[in-house]
């Protein structure tokens, strides 16, 4: 399910002795991120992308990699995964290397102007710019808040699926009432590779914020007894031997009742969490970062803002939003990347240089 680089999208970062000299860093390896690279490449600047995810793609891979999205032009219809995918292998010609599961935890203006920046990994770098396209900042996963129960946390909790297999043929409690636990309710219950013995969806409610299908089609699997669906939310658990044994689900009628169980999967959705960009010294309004709308810069000249996390009067947390909003923050960085250069617009379609920097044949018209 997650994207892959490969050798020709980046260069895989290597380990260094000192701050890693720069042009551009950009925060985030979301679609706005990615695209942020494309943009900087067209104008011959490399950059540094850096996500506290595992991989590239940011909301899309980790709230709907196989959803549509129908809002990208000239692209009818597209999922998460797939946008991402794309987006990957439109910047392989400029090399971006990329620091993965790590979070900027540093950001420091020094006397050159540079900015120093430092990973949660210790991963430390002199940039002449900086481009903040984190979406709404990193996701931490909303938890289920019963005391103790965070033991088991990655051996029979689980609050992401990355591995399908890894949950064939066990007894699975699902809780969550959202596109999520529907999608892998529906996923287990129903034949195929990673069919579980049971699946028993827990929700506090009888309505849902799934997607309808989903629903009339959860219901309909209930009918014929391919899996459960309680009314009710896990209050506690039992255990055995140190392993988890049983989720207690209170429901309306405030009986509590064991609900057995090989694994518990948890989607309560991701909250989004500004972490240590809160700190550095940017104007912020309702947890997003104040920008200009003639180069996405924040109060800080240098730093930029593109994609979901900024805000301006008008702003649409739109993708195509923040595509437009990387490119004209790439030009507005422009000055304090080559001081000396006068930067002319030109056309992918029309430029040799540009023709150049992609790595492709310039078309010969008779």
């Amino acid at each position: 399910m997650e994207p892959q680089i490969n050798a020709e999208v980046a260069k895989t970062a290597v380990s260094h002795d000192g701050p890693i000299e720069t042009d551009a860093v950009i925060v985030g390896a979301g679609p706005v991120g990615l695209f942020q690279v494309f943009e900087l490449g067209l104008l011959e600047v490399k950059a540094h992308i850096i996500d506290s995810l595992a991989y590239p793609g940011g909301q899309c891979i980790e709230l709907y990699p196989d959803k549509p999205i129908y809002d990208i032009p000239a692209v009818p219809v597209c999922t998460g995964k797939e946008l991402t995918d794309n987006l990957l292998k439109q910047i392989e010609p400029f090399g971006a290397t990329f620091h993965l599961g790590q979070e900027v935890t540093v950001v420091q203006k020094q006397d050159d102007g540079r900015f120093y920046v430092e990973t949660s990994k210790g991963t430390r770098f002199l940039s002449k710019t900086i481009f903040i396209a984190g979406g709404v900042g990193s996701f931490q996963p909303r938890t289920l808040k019963v005391d103790g129960l965070e033991k088991f946390d990655g051996s029979q909790l689980f609050y992401r699926v990355k591995n399908p297999a890894q949950f064939a043929g066990k007894n699975i409690v699902i809780v969550g009432g959202g596109d999520s636990a529907l999608d892998w309710a529906l996923n287990f219950a129903q034949d195929g590779p990673n069919k579980a013995e049971s699946v028993i969806l827990v929700h506090r409610r009888d309505g849902f914020r799934a997607a309808p299908a989903s629903v009339a089609k959860m219901k309909e699997l209930c009918d014929a007894y391919e899996m459960q669906f309680i009314v009710g939310q896990v209050t506690g658990y039992e255990e055995q031997d140190g392993k988890l044994t049983g989720a207690k689900v209170t429901g309306g009628d405030g009986v509590t009742r064991v609900v057995p169980l090989d694994m518990l999967l948890v989607f309560f959705g991701l909250s989004p969490k500004l972490g240590p960009i809160a700190e550095w010294s940017l104007n912020i309004e309702r947890k997003q970062l104040v920008v200009d709308t003639e180069k996405f810069e924040t109060n800080i000249p240098g730093i930029f803002a593109v994609g979901d996390i900024n805000t301006y009067p008008g702003k649409k947390k739109l993708i195509l939003s923040g595509f437009h909003e990387a490119a004209l923050a790439a030009f507005g960085a422009a000055p304090y990347i080559f001081p000396e250069k006068r930067i002319h617009l030109q056309y992918t379609t029309t430029s040799p240089k540009l023709h150049k920097v992609l790595g492709v044949e310039t078309p010969v018209f008779d």
